[in-house]
């Protein structure tokens, strides 16, 4: 439980902080947003479900790139 304590508050540093973070959550929280509007829609068509999985791919990308920012950091913080 400790680590994920630690996890949030240096996710919530380098809100603050780190320009790159900051921009990747922003383009993460949109990727989720335009996710849910297509998975809210009452009927689905093909072109809406490529394009769902083609934001959730994109999404995923943009979560790999701020986890190893966070690893970065983590580990420079720990030396």
């Amino acid at each position: 439980m400790e680590n994920h304590t630690q996890d949030e508050e240096l996710k919530a540093h380098l809100l603050q902080t780190n320009e790159e973070f900051r921009t990747l959550a922003g383009q993460h929280a949109q990727l989720k947003q335009q996710i849910e509007e297509i998975e809210s829609k009452p009927h689905v068509t093909p072109a809406d479900e490529l394009e769902e999985q083609r934001l959730k791919k994109l999404k995923l990308r943009v979560k790999d790139q701020m986890n190893e920012i966070l690893a970065q950091n983590k580990h420079a913080s720990v030396q």
